[in-house]
């Protein structure tokens, strides 16, 4: 039997399948198989599974439509690894990646464990700039796994994701919901299961989105926030709230500033900050610029989705019209 069992959902994505295989056939460390479940897909992935047959240990699955989360689920029915791991169909695996798991396993052993995304050198800039605006701490403030200073406990998202089978067959699977890799992580937690960031263990995150979808993409994000703080109440902490704070506290800057123009700076300040970093982090100034804009869209954005979800699903009690609009935006992706 493999020690890991890789799941993969996949819906229409068979050239983001080709890459992710091709860098699983490539690990340095290969005691796994891999689950490929395709969740209704028209543009399946089956010859892509088929190309890589001889390099990895692969299943691949079809099943009819009914989203990640029964995706997921399908796939840890069917594992027979002791550790399951979850990537997203958009990332590429470096090749020392399930190596340092394994050693990290070894030596420390914890129960759940996630790993921060990157952006790879040969992303675009756009694909760059968004990794910046969804990593930054200037941005999220640290809460995906980067290193250094951060604002809320690390929480594994199923981008780069792994739990035991004892934590699968105890806590169960992934609920019908947006969040619902949160919600899984935070239900281990609750079970008294040990969890740990991995820093080392990272994923190239390689969004496929343009600028209008990716605001599609926090502004769930945001609407999402609110659902997993009424199951989990304890779950929303300061970071959480920022980017709606800072719609408020711009819009305040806005309009003050018609009458001195000196309450404008601040905000010109944050910017330009966030041009400045991320020129230095990728050494280019285009970057820089599209920075400016993917985290104006991913404050936003977020924000406006997690004011616009509190107001409906909080103080006016109107669950079922939030849950049909996060479902209209997911759909549209």
């Amino acid at each position: 039997m493999p020690f890991f069992s890789i799941i993969i959902p996949v819906y229409n994505r068979p050239e983001e399948v080709d890459e992710l295989l091709e860098s699983l056939s490539e690990q340095t460390y290969l005691d796994f198989e891999v689950l490929l479940i395709e969740d209704g897909s028209t543009e399946k992935c089956n010859l892509v599974a088929e190309k890589y047959k001889d390099d990895i240990n692969i299943r691949y699955y079809y099943k009819e439509n009914s989203g990640r989360s029964e995706t997921r689920n399908y796939g840890m029915e069917k594992a027979e690894g002791d550790y399951f791991v979850f990537f997203d169909s958009d990332c590429v695996i470096p090749p020392f990646y399930f190596e340092k798991i394994k050693k990290t396993l070894d030596s420390n052993y914890t129960d759940s464990y996630g790993g921060p995304d990157k952006a790879d050198e040969s992303f675009t800039d756009l694909q760059k700039a968004i990794s910046f605006s969804m990593t930054s701490f200037l941005t999220t403030g640290g809460i995906r796994g980067s290193k250094g200073v951060k604002m809320e406990k690390f929480v594994p998202r199923t981008f780069n994701m792994g739990f035991s089978k004892e934590v699968y067959e105890k806590v169960g699977g992934f609920k019908d919901m947006f969040g619902e890799d949160i919600d899984l992580s935070l239900r281990i937690r609750d079970n008294g299961y040990t969890c740990q960031l991995i820093s080392d263990a990272y994923v190239y995150h390689k969004r496929r989105v343009d600028l209008r979808s990716f605001y599609r993409q926090v502004h769930v994000f945001g609407m999402a926030r609110i659902s997993l703080y009424l199951l989990h109440p304890s779950s929303l902490k300061l970071v959480h709230t920022l980017p709606a704070l800072f719609i408020i506290i711009s819009l305040i800057m806005l309009l003050v500033s018609f009458y001195n123009i000196w309450f404008i700076f601040p905000l010109l300040f944050y910017f330009l900050l966030i041009f400045i970093v991320s020129s230095l982090e990728y050494k280019k100034l285009s970057i820089g610029f599209i920075s400016i804009i993917t985290s104006a869209i991913q404050l936003y954005g977020y924000g406006w989705g997690f004011l616009k979800s509190y107001i409906k699903k909080v103080m006016f009690r109107k669950n079922k019209s939030v849950e049909d609009e996060l479902e209209k935006y997911y759909n549209k992706k």
